[in-house]
C-alpha cells in the first residue's frame, strides 16, 4: 500500500504544488523551521527599519489543533484544488476504510500532509499583519 501511496503523492503534488504559497514550509523539500524563522525575522526587521514602528510576534503550535477529520469535507477541499474526481473518490474511500485511526484521522499514511494541510486555505503575503 505504501508504494501506491507514494505514486498518488507524486500525482497530487504535481497538481497542488503550483498552488502553494512561497511561505508554505511544511512537507516541502529543502525547507525547514530554520528557513521559516529566518524569513519571518527578515520581514519583521525590514518593517522595523521604518521610523516609529514596532512589531509583535505570536507563535502558535497547531500540531494537534485539527485532529478531528470529516472525510466528506476533505473530499470537497481536495476536489476544489483541481484533483480529478476519481482520485478524490479513492482518497475518500481510503479515509473511510482505513483501520488505523485516531479521532478519525488515518495514521502513518504518506499522503496525509497533502490531504490535511489546506484546512486554513491557501496562504498569501496579505495574511501578514504589521
Amino acid at each position: 500500500m505504501k508504494t501506491l501511496e507514494r505514486l498518488v503523492l507524486q500525482f497530487l503534488k504535481s497538481i497542488i504544488d503550483p498552488l502553494l504559497d512561497q511561505f508554505q514550509f511544511a512537507h516541502r523539500n529543502n525547507r525547514s523551521v530554520d528557513d521559516a524563522v529566518a524569513l519571518g525575522l527578515f520581514d519583521v526587521l525590514q518593517y522595523l527599519d521604518s521610523p516609529n514602528t514596532y512589531a509583535r510576534i505570536l507563535c502558535v503550535d497547531f500540531s494537534s489543533a485539527f485532529n478531528t477529520i470529516i472525510p466528506s469535507k476533505r473530499f470537497d477541499k481536495i476536489q476544489g484544488l483541481g484533483v480529478p474526481q476519481s482520485m478524490c473518490l479513492w482518497i475518500l474511500d481510503f479515509l473511510l476504510n482505513r483501520p488505523q485511526v485516531v479521532t478519525n484521522r488515518p495514521q502513518f499514511i504518506i499522503i496525509s500532509y497533502v490531504i490535511y494541510w489546506h484546512d486554513s486555505g491557501l496562504c498569501s503575503v496579505t495574511n501578514v499583519i504589521f
